[in-house]
């Protein structure tokens, strides 16, 4: 099994910004992807940022330019710097990672519980 632990989250105003960080520990033999979705109330989760094994990344449209995606694979962790925030009220970021474990086959995927992030006007 695997563990993700989320923080960063909160309340910051437009223009401003956050770190969001997410530990992932556990039975975890590789770690091939590691990303970030996020949720808005009454709206279908979307994809925000992923960065793969080798370093590649992949954003959403709307975010480039101003959010990064970054990981440290010593501590199976990875991040998401947020700038420039713009007043969209407030949203769940959840982490999610994709990895084969120790003892297991094929590949699975893992959630966070989310973390939330307001942004005010």
């Amino acid at each position: 099994q695997v563990q993700l632990v989320e923080s960063g989250g909160g309340l910051v105003q437009t223009g401003g910004s956050l770190r969001l960080a997410c530990a992932a520990s556990g039975s975890i033999f590789s770690i091939i992807q590691m990303g970030w979705y996020r949720q808005a109330p009454g709206k279908q989760r979307e994809l925000v940022a992923t960065i793969a094994s080798g370093g590649s990344t992949n954003y959403l449209d709307s975010v480039k330019g101003r959010f990064t995606i970054s990981r440290d694979n010593a501590q199976n962790t990875v991040y998401l710097q947020m700038n420039s925030l713009k007043p969209e009220g407030t949203d769940v970021y959840y982490c999610r990672t994709r990895a084969t474990i120790r003892g297991g086959i094929g590949q699975y995927l893992y959630w966070g519980e989310g973390t939330q992030v307001t942004v005010s006007s």
